[in-house]
């Protein structure tokens, strides 16, 4: 059986995680083992945190949302359901915003939710 030499496919697999790993600290970019290790331990981390990212801003949403009720006398769960039983359909992040850049109209918002009777 003949001889296989695997060396350019090996070089190669090599240089794509040592490529992946551009930028990293110390030995982390040059010694193929820590980088290969390194980079697998960034994949999964970036996995996990997109996915805590997203309930890491919903929370920011409500706990936003919950300090511009406050001076209008109105706790966040109160107002969550006012607005559902007025049937209107914004997004915490959307109602986030509006307390922010636009008081006033949100106070209104909050001030017509309130007094709508429920149907």
């Amino acid at each position: 059986m003949p001889r296989v030499r695997t060396g350019p496919y090996t070089r190669r697999r090599r240089k794509k995680w040592l490529k992946e790993a551009k930028g990293y600290w110390g030995k982390r970019k040059s010694l193929y083992k820590t980088a290969r290790v390194a980079v697998m331990r960034a994949w999964l981390s970036a996995y996990r945190d997109r996915k805590l990212k997203k309930r890491n801003f919903r929370r920011l949403w409500i706990l936003r949302l919950s300090a511009a009720l406050r001076p209008l006398g109105i706790s966040y769960s109160q107002f969550i359901n006012y607005l559902k039983k007025a049937k209107i359909e914004m997004n915490r992040k959307v109602l986030s915003e509006l307390a922010i850049r636009d008081p006033e109209g949100f106070g209104a918002l909050v001030k017509k939710v309130v007094s709508e009777p429920v149907k």
